[in-house]
């Protein structure tokens, strides 16, 4: 998934051209991780180009930096004019967006809290994350070697750059065995999530996932799923999920910005159910789209159209 450029950057207050969004090679986020970021998606509709969860990933990225002390030099309602003006100021309407705040240059101390903070935000192309046909069939995925962190050592509530380390050696495992993604399990051995998605699993009718304190990130859009699903009928719970439930469960399927909603075909090559994308995914997904995309009544407010009108 190679990155296109787009026109503009907003940078520290500002839409600069593309090649002039830079930072110096001594920035404190490039040595220590000190970052924390979004990713939201902007869907094309009816009315234009219309953003997904935009207040609660705004609400998200003002958490983080708090956990992590990060002060943002600006409001979250600048942000997220900001986000507004970078999707107008690039000519976009299905896209994918990245705000990113981190420590600039100014220490090499590990507290780099002297350090100026800066903001950008990018807007970019994006199609499927796991691939169109992922959203149809379903995806191969493996439970990885890796496992999400320990409470207390990281916190995984957070959003925060460096620990996306773990992420990434999840996903190259998975990948370099021929699977489309990996599963972590948390420390205690029960499921956690992927390296950037979260997980639902289905049997009898019943939504099972994974509860915050199992070392993931509450994502947005797995919130929007369990608002979703409960509003369908589908009993959700929160509850720890045994890993050999995923081989006995009718239904598995993996929530994120970038993901969407991606059925899971098989776990470590035992296909679950009958390996093929379930009801109970396919109607969450009819409908979650519909409503994204302008298709169905914005029932619980989620969209935020780039253009008001």
């Amino acid at each position: 998934m190679g990155i296109q450029p787009t026109s503009y950057i907003w940078h520290n207050g500002r839409l600069v051209p593309w090649e002039e969004a830079r930072v110096h090679v001594m920035t404190h986020a490039l040595h220590y991780g000190s970052s924390v970021f979004e990713g939201i998606r902007a869907y094309g509709t009816p009315r234009g180009p219309a953003i997904l969860g935009l207040r609660p990933h705004v609400n998200r990225l003002f958490a983080s930096c708090k956990i992590y002390q990060m002060a943002i030099p600006y409001s979250p309602e600048e942000v997220a004019q900001a986000i507004l003006n970078t999707v107008r100021a690039n000519g976009l309407r299905d896209c994918y967006i990245r705000p990113l705040v981190f420590r600039g240059m100014g220490t090499m101390a590990l507290d780099g809290r002297e350090c100026p903070t800066e903001v950008i935000i990018a807007a970019l192309e994006m199609g499927k994350y796991l691939g169109e046909e992922g959203l149809r069939q379903g995806i191969d995925v493996m439970v990885s070697s890796w496992q999400r962190m320990a409470p207390n050592t990281f916190p995984a509530m957070a959003k925060i750059g460096g620990q996306y380390i773990n992420s990434q050696l999840i996903a190259m495992e998975a990948h370099d065995r021929g699977f489309a993604e990996g599963l972590a399990l948390s420390t205690e051995g029960f499921v956690s999530e992927g390296s950037g998605e979260n997980i639902f699993v289905v049997k009898d009718g019943v939504l099972y996932t994974p509860p915050s304190y199992a070392s993931l990130l509450p994502g947005i859009t797995r919130g929007f799923v369990i608002q979703l699903a409960r509003d369908m009928g589908y009993p959700v719970r929160e509850e720890p999920v045994a890993r050999e439930m995923l081989y006995w469960a009718d239904e598995i399927f993996l929530t994120g910005t970038a993901a969407e909603i991606t059925p899971v075909r098989s776990v470590d090559g035992i296909l679950v159910g009958d390996g093929q994308r379930g009801p109970v995914t396919t109607r969450i997904q009819e409908e979650f789209f519909g409503i994204v995309t302008g298709q169905k009544e914005d029932r619980f407010g989620w969209l935020t159209f780039v253009e008001d009108r």
